[in-house]
């Protein structure tokens, strides 16, 4: 009893310490880390040769990702769904399509994630319960589905219990405002949340911040503050599929980061300036819509 709680003052007195300005910088930090890789790796490793032109394929990633982050930064949840929906309608393989969200995702909830900060929209001590979780099952997720078994298979699983979810959060959109109780068991949410947005290329959003509002969390910080924990679960997630199954789909990623960069302080500022009631409403309505079409392509 006494170790525990010497843990819990421990963990407090990190908390107190830590400052928004820390988590801007690690962002920063490690963005600037990836975009080294990418380019040594796009201009000095790749056996391929790279060329560039701006067409109306490219255009067509820009505007994908400027729509999926739109979304994703107003209602926190639908980027990878969004995203990959729009890429495949312009032709983009399945699995070229989901590298490249992965990778672009790390840049787009970067900026989105420092807007959310800016906005005043982030709940320190809940980013920190559900960061750590969700990064560790993240990575486990995304060696998974790259080493041992095809994420695929958990897919209409995890759709149907989103679409449950949807349900839920729009039935309580309609009700009264209850008043915010605390928040428990936070780091499994964090670490299924995680290990399910790896192996099923997407879900980070859809089931931690529909699980925060359900639970009482205020729409806007509970958006704000998975957004934010987003970029570190996605860079570490990235990391991995990187590792194992590298990157060749460079001009498609391009494009998503310009467009989702664009959308994403955006998507910030919508958040902030919707009602919570309106805004539970709106998440509910893209939970419904976005895994009843996943659903459909498994029993149709």
């Amino acid at each position: 009893m006494q170790e525990e709680t010497y843990l819990r003052r421990t963990a407090n007195a990190a908390v107190g310490k830590m400052e928004f300005r820390h988590i801007s910088t690690l962002i920063l930090i490690l963005k600037g880390a990836l975009v080294i890789f990418l380019v040594a790796n796009v201009f000095f490793f790749s056996k391929r040769a790279q060329g560039f032109s701006i067409d109306y394929a490219f255009l067509g990633y820009i505007l994908a990702g400027f729509v999926a982050q739109m979304i994703d930064g107003a209602l926190g949840m639908a980027y990878g769904v969004s995203c990959s929906t729009l890429l495949m309608k312009l032709g983009i393989p399945p699995a070229i399509a989901t590298a490249s969200v992965h990778t672009a995702e790390v840049f787009t909830t970067g900026v989105s994630g420092l807007s959310h900060l800016y906005m005043g929209n982030v709940d320190k001590r809940l980013f920190l319960r559900v960061v750590i979780p969700g990064v560790l099952g993240a990575v486990i997720g995304a060696y998974v589905v790259s080493e041992l078994i095809n994420g695929q298979t958990f897919k209409p699983y995890v759709s149907g219990y989103l679409l449950f979810l949807g349900v839920l959060l729009l039935v309580k959109s309609l009700r009264k405002p209850q008043e915010p109780r605390p928040i428990k068991r936070v780091a499994p949410l964090g670490f299924i949340g995680g290990f399910l947005d790896a192996i099923g290329g997407g879900g980070w959003g859809p089931i931690v911040t529909s699980n925060l509002v359900s639970r009482g969390k205020s729409p806007k910080e509970a958006i704000g503050t998975v957004n934010t924990a987003e970029f570190f679960v996605t860079f570490f997630g990235t990391g991995v599929f990187l590792f194992f199954l590298g990157v060749d789909s460079w001009k498609v990623i391009v494009g998503l980061i310009i467009g989702g960069v664009i959308a994403a302080p955006l998507g910030a500022i919508l958040a902030t300036r919707i009602k919570a009631k309106h805004l539970m409403f709106l998440v509910g309505v893209v939970i419904i819509i976005t895994q009843a079409y996943t659903l459909s392509k498994y029993i149709l």
